[in-house]
């Protein structure tokens, strides 16, 4: 077994023997995450992130100090206009984001910085250690003017390698290098024509091109843009080899809509630039439910922000540790899923659920340990079905102020926590209740086959409750409530224990819940008959 036994001590173990093989020194090892800063970031933003730090705890479980880079493309041009935004921003389209005003009323100092500052603020809040780099930044302060320098001076090289390794013809006649017009104020319109070496300047003409579908005209400009002072960026096919030796990167994964980018740069890095590419991994993209690609522009971003409005942390976290390979269909319905999934993965950490697989075992208690950078807490907390605190937060009023109290008492009442109140219970409270306020149906029906002896049991449960309608919730009928329930399994030779399971199921999506007397009654018999009879009907 390698390190903790998951695909994080996988990749950094082959890290490690990487560069010991190249005979580099290890003293700190970086990774790096490119952050996006076009548009709204979104969870497979915050994934490329926090899987690199993933492969830094690695490296530090196995005695190397790493730190995590999260350099953000704030030099990038806009392109489009996201969905959603003002349409005065169409005033700036090419320019550099660093450079456009702060669209969401001016609290940061650029459009970029905005955009970079909500990932970062997702980061922060599941604990990810990085050090921010600003691509302008790094641009203007000249950390990567002897990388552009040595590119620029083998631009002919460099643009009939692109041409031959992914079919692109465009460098073998220009720059790859993308001034800014400084009458404009645009990227990609101001068209790069020599290199002049000995003042580091490259020679330009602003006369236009085409960003998208859209032809963005050129000023007519004629000037000079100055490479050590952030006047101009690399066109992305060489821009990742740059910072990568600039900046001493180790590691990087990438998406595959990158592919070609990342196999142009790293031909760049090694044989240009003569710095060893970083180790890579592969990862598919994330989909949305209808299988498109969640998208900075198109309108279907599901943010940090919005995830954490309904799920922990650790939730995000097990996400993305879970696995790296494979397409993933991600929507804010798999948040309570995720919630009970790490309750799970904690139970079986802790011993409380027992896995005899030493595989299954080892790997979840090793994803459970990096989703908690190598601290896990040393006792587990208490666990309650995510469905079932949404569920019981819906018979209170949103508006209700004591809300999570009387949930939070409904759990003491059901037995399913014993203990005085803890902040971290109550926040899943509130996360659950935030759940049930914007996205559940009044009473979810849940994809359950019930067999013809089911089907059976259940009608007759439909009718032993009824009576109970308008009674109080008193120890004596839940009693009789649940003694029922009993009854009408065994009547119908099902175990107990199966009948209950099936109930939880139908009622909550879990095989869990509180004693089924108690909370029949506190959710309401017609509800509770309402619910079952849909069943039925199916």
């Amino acid at each position: 077994m390698i390190g903790k036994g998951t695909w994080i001590d996988k990749v950094a173990d082959t890290l490690i023997k990487r560069e010991k093989k190249l005979g580099r020194n290890l003293s700190l090892i970086r990774v790096e995450s490119g952050l996006g800063a076009s548009g709204i970031p979104h969870i497979g933003s915050m994934a490329d992130a926090v899987r690199a730090y993933g492969i830094a705890l690695a490296l530090q479980n196995f005695g190397f100090k790493s730190e995590l880079v999260a350099y953000s493309d704030d030099m990038d041009g806009l392109r489009k206009i996201p969905q959603g935004l003002p349409y005065w921003l169409h005033d700036h389209i090419a320019k550099p984001v660093s450079n456009i005003p702060d669209p969401f009323g001016g609290c940061h100092p650029s459009y970029g910085m905005h955009m970079s500052s909500l990932l970062l603020d997702g980061l922060d809040k599941a604990g990810i250690k990085y050090r921010f780099q600003s691509g302008s930044e790094a641009y203007k302060q000249g950390i990567l003017a002897r990388q552009i320098d040595t590119i620029l001076k083998n631009r002919s090289k460099i643009g009939q390698k692109i041409a031959e390794l992914v079919g692109q013809d465009k460098y073998t006649e220009v720059l790859p290098y993308f001034p800014v017009c400084s009458n404009c104020g645009r990227l990609y319109t101001a068209v790069a024509q020599e290199y002049l070496p000995n003042e580091r300047r490259v020679a330009y003409i602003c006369r236009g091109g085409r960003i998208g579908k859209e032809e963005v005209k050129g000023c007519g400009n004629k000037g000079e843009a100055d490479i050590t002072r952030g006047e101009g960026k690399l066109a992305w096919k060489v821009e990742f080899a740059a910072r990568w030796q600039a900046l001493d990167i180790r590691f990087e994964a990438y998406g595959k809509d990158i592919m070609d980018s990342v196999r142009v740069n790293d031909w760049v890095a090694d044989e240009i630039i003569g710095y060893p590419h970083p180790l890579h991994v592969k990862y598919e993209m994330f989909l949305d439910k209808a299988g498109k690609k969640i998208s900075k522009s198109s309108g279907n971003v599901l943010t940090p922000q919005m995830w954490l409005r309904y799920g922990t942390p650790e939730s995000i976290l097990l996400l993305l540790f879970k696995r790296i390979a494979g397409t993933r269909h991600i929507g804010l319905d798999d948040v309570p899923a995720l919630m009970d999934e790490y309750d799970y993965y904690e139970d079986v950490y802790f011993g409380k659920i027992r896995e005899d697989n030493l595989a299954k075992l080892t790997k979840i208690k090793g994803i459970y340990e990096y989703i908690n950078k190598l601290n896990p807490p040393k006792q587990p907390e208490p666990h309650i079905p995510y469905r079932f605190m949404a569920q019981q937060a819906s018979i209170f009023p949103s508006d209700d102020g004591d809300r999570d109290e009387k949930v939070f008492n409904r759990l003491l009442k059901y037995g399913m926590i014993r203990e005085n109140k803890s902040e971290r219970v109550m926040h899943k409270i509130r996360l659950a209740s935030n759940w049930g306020d914007d996205n559940m149906e009044k009473d979810e029906k849940f994809e359950i086959r019930l067999s013809d002896l089911h089907r059976k049991a259940v009608q007759e449960l439909v009718e032993a409750i009824r009576p109970f309608a308008g009674l109080p919730d008193s120890p004596d009928n839940a009693k009789n409530l649940q003694s029922n329930v009993f009854s009408i399994a065994r009547a119908n030779g099902i175990e107990p224990k199966e009948f209950f399971a099936l109930l939880y199921r139908m009622f909550l999506n879990t095989d869990r819940g509180p004693r089924i007397g108690n909370y029949l009654l506190d959710l309401g018999i017609d509800r509770a008959t309402s619910l079952l009879k849909r069943y039925l009907q199916s």
